[in-house]
């Protein structure tokens, strides 16, 4: 794994402890199985980055560096919403943003490497 690699996966466990931090900070006594599903829920994108970052030593280079760079956004997007709503600036519905991000961010994965994967491929480049 060469530096680029290390830091992103780095990058990946630090959100996912942060995020697991900030939902369990926010969490107002719900019952353990809804507190379980939730910090699943809030992990599915760092579980998906992971797996994607395993996989991506076989990428061709525009699909890597774009999934590195979708690791820092979703790490830093992640952990920048959920500061914002550790701050006070919670919704009426407490689990909003926990509920939100994960698929924003998942979406935003699928588009991003899609498309790079289909540039790489067009341009022929490795």
């Amino acid at each position: 794994m060469n530096r680029s690699g290390r830091s992103t996966f780095v990058a990946i466990l630090i959100g996912a402890l942060g995020a697991l931090g900030f939902l369990f900070r926010a969490a107002q006594r719900p019952p353990l199985i809804v507190l379980v599903l939730m910090a699943g829920w809030v992990l599915a994108p760092f579980v998906i980055l992971v797996f994607l970052h395993a996989l991506s030593a076989s990428w061709r280079s525009l699909t890597r560096t774009t999934l590195y760079v979708v690791i820092w956004i979703v790490t830093l997007g992640t952990l920048a919403v959920y500061a914002d709503d550790a701050r006070g600036h919670r919704r009426p519905q407490a689990a909003f943003v926990f509920v939100l991000v994960p698929p924003v961010s998942s979406l935003l994965m699928a588009v991003s490497l899609a498309t790079a994967a289909l540039i790489a491929r067009s341009r022929g480049s490795r």
